[in-house]
């Protein structure tokens, strides 16, 4: 079967055709180098860059992203064009190791692999040992000498092929092998003997017919088509996409595909392979970490089939290939500057290269290797700054497990990755995500993970496997996504047919509580308790220098005096929205609040609104204080009067009685205050236009909580926010009678204090008459959860339904509730600050939507020069972080 044939009009150059798309890479003859990643996708442009220093790499070649693209440009199959470029390069390594692909008496076999730009550990496709069939197994096991290293070649291919390009459940193959173990009375795959092996593919290639109706491939070149369509198809396969979406790698890059001629760690006793870290990749301690397992091939180690050993034993198993090894990892962290993720293989002692790339890493390894990187000169602190991801820094503010607390240890395994977590136990990834969508925490429990687990890795709030190491796909990914993990852990029996897991006694059943420990490894029975998270030296240190060159300040988003400290002790340098509707909910002032609504005249709101002030004056006092100095913008009451009214009969009839109000007259009144899109209806300053004594009310409050302050020896200039400004005379209005209030506080109490009054934008005719708005504004906030529904006439709490169809189809590149639309909504932002600034050069102005903690957003306000962002408090260092590296950014351009 040849799945590259296309039309005739195909096999003509294209119009598509890159002038080259085939990079060989040999000793002495690397056609790439690390530069071109988005060429040869990161694992291709470092196996030229490692060949080109000259370290021990099997010569291969990589087809290029641009062929990814093609191949989907085409419906899914690769031109013609593409074989006689694949088929010249194959010929280079033949001539260079002295076989040839399909010979019968001396084989060359090759792997496929993928290799995107942006690693994506276990989410693409991988086949080893290609070229085997049954006449080649023979030439492989004379050249050899070693027939059951042949055969049990062989028994690889056929599972991971009929797996990966055959789209044959592989568990069944899987069942197979463990059945013929368990006549046995073996193990081990080892124990196996080469008539064992013989019987074993017969018996695969027999379920490969029944189960996909088509027989395996026996031409080499059909397998090697197969192949390099399979891994291209794996680029858009569901657990890609997922894993995509949730580090936002674009779909557009596409894979390249790497074919590589084989070396073998199933050789024997002489032979291994491994997977290693050139630091700690949960601590970023600094030493050697990784697995290796002997007698053995890379998939062995990844999948988590086999237990590996810890790397430093490779030392006394092989100590010729451990030396050469040592030397070679000190040599490619110091040539690539980072920490690296190799793989390698041990072929009759002699050690082969086979990727290395930047590894993934804990948000706490991340801090720790780029402070010891900076104290080894090995980079600057800018260049320390640049590659840390700021939204990792979440992994480090969550709640960890209390020592304190009483545990019931069920079991131990591997620390593969930090944090503590508990859920009700779920054994299959659909659960996890079924469960979540309810609301429901859940670990997902696994002998092992796979690439096609992905979707329930990120809907658990932990995962426990019972097989696999450090370096296993479970340990992998969960590190990358920052998620709690558990692996290995021998200690516990699962049984997904029965939906158990056996452990010290215990029968735990699907929907029984645990803990895991992902920093010690610990399984917990039920419930541990946490406490919140302590940040250590290297945390302060990273926020200092990040501190050091950012241009834009960083407050929070903060309306209660715990949320005020959080801010403070995470480093805000302010508050950049109080959000004072939110004071008004709590159970001594909610029926103050129906009082002023329910009022008929202005002096029985004004009553009401009496009751209120020592409330709002207490609430501003604190925030001040705990601010110390520090900006405190506080925006006047913005929501439409319906959100504090109930809205039941049986609501309603209750708080007839507690305030001595007609239960009909009440219900009308509410009944009156319905509005059909209250979003753009009675809300905000149109409020105030309307009732002026509400924001009289909280001018007055915060005019006299500032004398309080000043008088008690604290300096504070507050910001007075009106919300909801589109038209420039309703700020003129309201600005005029905020500041009247103002000044009579002062002369009452015969303090005199700077204060700032300014609005948010966060309509679009804002944006656009901001030369006019300004006249009347010390400063602007933009609100651009707002400015995001108003712009792209899309509803925040209604659009969540769509816009993940919009964002996997492209519309979005994402969520622009997240991640500020640059185009539209920052269009609008940009034009804003620079009308605004034409009235007034001085004119301060920040944001105080969620994108104020976004790490991408944050870049986009830098460079339209906002002077502050404003977040939620515990997103505060990663907007200080976020900040820093677009300050960076900026001044590279």
């Amino acid at each position: 079967m040849d799945t590259l044939t296309d039309s005739k009009s195909q096999s003509q150059k294209g119009a598509n055709q890159p002038e080259k798309f085939v990079y060989y890479f040999a000793a002495g003859e690397a056609e790439g180098s690390a530069a071109m990643k988005n060429t040869l996708g990161g694992k291709g442009a470092n196996l030229a860059e490692m060949t080109a220093i000259g370290l021990p790499v099997p010569p291969g070649f990589t087809i290029t992203t641009d062929i990814c693209t093609a191949f989907y440009d085409n419906g899914g199959k690769l031109p013609e064009w593409v074989r006689p470029k694949v088929m010249e390069s194959l010929a280079r390594v033949e001539n260079k190791i002295g076989k040839k692909f399909g010979d019968v008496k001396n084989p060359l076999l090759v792997s496929v692999r993928s290799g995107a730009r942006a690693s994506m550990p276990g989410m693409m496709d991988t086949i080893l040992n290609l070229g085997l069939n049954d006449q080649t197994v023979e030439g492989l096991a004379a050249t050899s000498n070693n027939p059951r290293f042949a055969w049990d070649s062989y028994r690889r291919f056929i599972q991971m092929y009929s797996d990966v390009v055959m789209n044959m459940n592989s568990s069944l193959l899987e069942v197979t092998l463990e059945d013929m173990k368990a006549e046995k009375g073996i193990h081990l795959d080892t124990d196996l003997t080469a008539d064992d092996l013989k019987k074993l593919v017969k018996k695969f290639k027999d379920m490969v017919q029944q189960m996909t109706g088509s027989s395996f491939p026996s031409d080499p070149v059909d397998q090697l088509w197969g192949a390099i369509t399979a891994v291209f198809k794996s680029w858009n396969t569901p657990r890609a996409i997922t894993y995509r979406d949730l580090h936002s790698i674009p779909a557009a890059w596409g894979t390249a595909v790497n074919v590589q001629s084989m070396v073998f760690g199933n050789l024997g006793d002489d032979s291994a392979t491994g997977v290693a870290f050139t630091r700690d990749p949960s601590t970023g301690e600094k030493k050697f970490y990784g697995e290796f397992l002997v007698n053995a091939q890379g998939e062995d180690v990844v999948a988590g089939i086999r237990t590996p050993q810890p790397i430093h034993l490779l030392k006394e198993v092989m100590p010729g290939p451990y030396q050469d090894l040592e030397t070679i990892y000190k040599k490619l962290e110091s040539y690539f500057k980072d920490m690296q993720d190799i793989e390698f293989t041990i072929e009759k002692n002699k050690l082969w290269m086979l990727q290395t790339r930047n590894g993934k890493r804990t948000a706490k390894a991340s801090l720790a290797i780029a402070c010891d990187m900076i104290d080894e000169k090995m980079i600057t602190v800018e260049e320390a700054l640049l590659r840390l991801d700021p939204s990792s820094l979440d992994q480090l503010l969550h709640p960890m497990l209390d020592p304190k607390s009483v545990k019931t240890v069920l079991a131990k395994g591997l620390p593969a990755s930090p944090g503590g977590v508990c859920g009700q136990i779920v054994f299959s990834p659909e659960e996890a995500v079924e469960m979540k969508e309810k609301g429901i925490k859940v670990i997902l429990v696994r002998v092992e993970t796979s690439p096609e687990d992905i979707a329930g890795m990120i809907a658990a709030q932990g995962i426990l496997t019972s097989r696999g190491g450090m370096t296993s796909h479970a340990a992998v990914v969960a590190r990358g996504m920052g998620k709690c993990c558990v692996a290995g852990c021998s200690e516990i029996e699962v049984n997904h047919q029965a939906e158990t897991m056996k452990a010290k006694g215990y029968i735990l059943k699907k929907g029984d509580l645990i803990t895991l420990d992902g920093s010690t490894g610990e399984v917990y029975l039920g419930e541990v308790k946490t406490i919140e998270p302590k940040l250590d030296g290297t945390f302060d240190r990273v926020m200092k220098m990040a501190d050091g060159v950012r241009r834009m300040k960083v407050r929070a988003n903060a309306d209660t005096p715990k949320d005020a400290q959080t801010a403070r002790d995470f480093g805000a340098e302010g508050i950049g929205l109080c959000r004072t509707e939110h004071m008004f909910f709590g159970a001594d002032r909610i029926d103050a609040v129906r009082e002023m609504i329910l009022a008929d005249t202005k002096f029985e709101r004004e009553k009401a609104l009496a009751k209120l002030l020592p409330m709002q004056h207490d609430d501003f006092y604190q925030l001040f204080k705990i601010m110390d100095g520090f900006p405190v913008t506080i925006r006047l009451l913005d929501p439409p009067l319906h959100e504090f009214v109930p809205h039941t009969d049986a609501e309603i009839e209750e708080l007839a009685k507690r305030i001595n109000y007609d239960f009909a007259k009440l219900k009308h009144k509410i009944t009156s205050l319905h509005e059909f899109n209250p979003m753009l209806g009675h809300r905000g300053c149109r409020l105030a236009v309307t009732y002026p004594e509400i924001y009289e009310m909280q001018s007055r409050a915060i005019a006299e909580a500032v004398a309080m302050m000043i008088k008690e020896g604290y300096k504070l200039i507050p910001e007075i926010m009106i919300p909801l400004v589109g038209v420039a005379k309703e700020l003129e209005i309201l600005r005029a009678q905020t500041i009247a209030i103002v000044e009579k506080v002062q002369k009452e109490k015969a303090v005199k204090f700077d204060y700032q009054i300014g609005t948010m934008i966060e309509l679009p005719r804002a944006a656009v008459t901001a030369h006019e708005i300004a006249h009347h504004a010390d400063f602007f906030s933009f609100g651009t959860n707002d400015l995001t529904q108003t712009t792209l006439g899309l509803s925040r709490d209604d659009s969540s339904r769509f816009l993940g169809s919009y964002v996997s189809q492209g519309i979005f590149a994402k969520d622009p509730f997240v991640s500020i639309d640059q185009l539209g909504v920052g269009t609008l932002v940009k034009t804003g600050v620079d009308l605004g600034r034409q009235t007034k050069g001085n004119l301060k102005v920040g944001v105080c939507g969620e994108h104020g903690g976004d790490p991408d957003s944050i870049e986009f306000f830098e460079n339209v020069g906002l002077d502050y962002v404003s977040c939620s408090p515990f997103r505060v260092p990663i907007a200080r972080l976020a900040a820093a590296r677009a300050s960076l950014k900026q001044k590279t351009k």
